[in-house]
């Protein structure tokens, strides 16, 4: 993973040294709780070890931070996720070598691990704690897009003490921010905004049907849908469609080749949406990712078992039924 000035790589033997010689230091210990001082070398190589077997079972990320002096790829510090796949859950954590502190290290990784998590991940929450006085790791948290939720009490395995902590949480929406509504209808302000939307389930030659994951950086990315989008002023469904899987998937559908199918009606803060979605079998050309979207194509009896946004979900028992 890169940002605008780090990258964040998987752990090797080889940094062991380095993760040492920066993370023995009492002024980074000191608020992590759950890491000796002092921290004995070995320590290092084993827990190394252990990250890449997380990484490899996927229940965990723990990756360095890296930057560049010179041409030289150094070590900065450590951020990781922690994945609780029954609660579709991850629990964030980081530190930084002290010379590096005030840089903005900390919430450069911390906020591409949660955006990158988000868009790629199974997850619905990601919780963070932070030791009461940890003054900058507050801030790194909320500048990330984190919200304060509480305290509690914890054991520190390096000072022996229980301290207090304050806890944090982001959902995809405090990240990425939630659907826009459209504007408000100034003859009648107090109706809700009504957004209307087309969307298309393509059958390919076996039933499978195409769903597209939004990318990171877009509203409710790391979903599941059914391509489609928004209608401009003046289209008709089925010409906000055709336009949308050109621009979307680089194929190309006639009106006559798009059946009605069913729609649905969802309620979300704000607004109201509206979406008519339509069946299609025949087109041209083969559908490929223009927006950094990711494809799949998925049996109807397997449809449950991705993540999408509320409006679709009543669709996917229609859909199976028929398929």
């Amino acid at each position: 993973m890169k940002t605008e000035r780090l990258t964040l790589r998987p752990l090797r033997p080889k940094d062991a040294e380095a993760l040492h010689r920066l993370v023995n230091d009492w002024e980074v210990t000191r608020t992590l709780a759950e890491l000796p001082y002092p921290y004995p070398r070995s320590l290092a190589d084993d827990w190394i070890a252990s990250t890449v077997d997380d990484l490899a079972a996927g229940s965990a990320y723990h990756l360095a931070i890296t930057g560049k002096e010179g041409r030289k790829e150094t070590i900065v510090g450590v951020v990781g996720l922690r994945l609780d796949a029954a609660r579709r859950s991850g629990r964030l954590g980081y530190w930084v070598g002290r010379a590096y502190w005030k840089h903005g290290v900390a919430t450069e990784a911390a906020t591409r691990i949660t955006r990158w998590a988000f868009a790629n991940l199974p997850l619905d929450l990601i919780v963070a704690e932070v030791t009461d006085g940890n003054v900058g790791s507050l801030k790194v948290l909320r500048r990330a897009g984190f919200r304060e939720v509480g305290t509690g009490i914890r054991a520190s395995l390096t000072t022996g003490d229980e301290h207090t902590v304050i806890a944090f949480e982001a959902t995809r929406d405090d990240i990425f921010g939630r659907p826009e509504a459209p504007e408000a209808d100034a003859a009648n302000p107090l109706a809700k905004p009504l957004l209307l939307v087309a969307a298309c389930a393509l059958v390919d030659t076996d039933g499978r049907v195409l769903l597209a994951r939004r990318p990171e950086g877009k509203k409710m990315a790391g979903l599941w849908e059914f391509p489609g989008g928004k209608l401009h002023p003046g289209e008709t469904p089925e010409t906000a469609l055709i336009r949308e899987l050109h621009e979307e998937l680089g194929i190309d559908v006639t009106a006559a080749c798009l059946a009605p199918f069913a729609f649905a009606s969802h309620d979300y803060e704000g607004f109201h949406l509206l979406m008519p979605l339509f069946l299609c079998r025949r087109w041209r050309g083969i559908p490929s990712p223009k927006e950094n979207q990711t494809l799949t194509w998925v049996r109807a009896s397997k449809l449950t078992e991705y993540e999408m946004p509320p409006a679709d979900k009543p669709l996917i028992p229609l859909l199976r039924d028929f398929l």
